[in-house]
């Protein structure tokens, strides 16, 4: 029997990231546990414009769902944001991050349990680096127990698969485990 390699491993690539988003938008990603839920509260926020959910962080090149859950690609489920900067400021989008999953469990958010579940802020520049870290620490002070949400560079986003997409819409579902409040 013959075994091939894997040829998709290897480091995600890094920025640009295809296509660029509607006018005048800017980009935030987060991982918050399961990306329907993370998706559906995010749409919600008023000034945000277009929400994709996929995968991001990890080493395999244009993952499917299947790998990602096989814990062998190093991604997170995650939720690309487009927002309009005059309706929405980044630091409300990270206010609305820290409510709707509890970033002091480590690869774990209510039953999802994985590395694909992990709570992260993938920053895409400087200034969303330094928000997302005087964000964190200033949630801190307000937890008891150590956040533990990674805060890294953005690196390739892949959109997760169609029928993902907008999925608790689509099937009737105000929301899951993840909720604005």
């Amino acid at each position: 029997m013959i075994k091939l390699r894997n040829r998709n491993v290897g480091p995600a690539p890094t920025p640009p990231f295809e296509g660029p988003g509607p006018d005048g938008a800017e980009r935030a990603t987060f991982a918050a546990g399961c990306f329907w839920g993370v998706e559906a509260a995010f749409r919600q926020i008023h000034g945000v414009l277009q929400t994709a959910v996929g995968y991001t962080g990890g080493h395999v090149l244009d993952p499917s769902y299947g790998q990602v859950c096989r814990h062998r690609t190093g991604h997170a489920e995650a939720v690309e944001v487009w927002f309009d900067p005059a309706q929405v400021s980044y630091a409300e989008l990270l206010e609305a991050f820290w409510r709707i999953h509890n970033p002091t469990t480590r690869n774990r958010q209510g039953l999802d349990v994985g590395s694909q579940y992990r709570s992260a802020i993938f920053y895409h520049d400087a200034g969303q680096q330094k928000a997302a870290i005087a964000s964190r620490d200033t949630e801190q002070q307000s937890r008891r127990r150590q956040i533990v949400t990674q805060i890294t560079p953005a690196s390739a986003f892949y959109r997760a698969e169609e029928h993902h997409q907008r999925y608790l819409e689509k099937h009737g579902h105000p929301g899951c485990a993840a909720t604005i409040g």
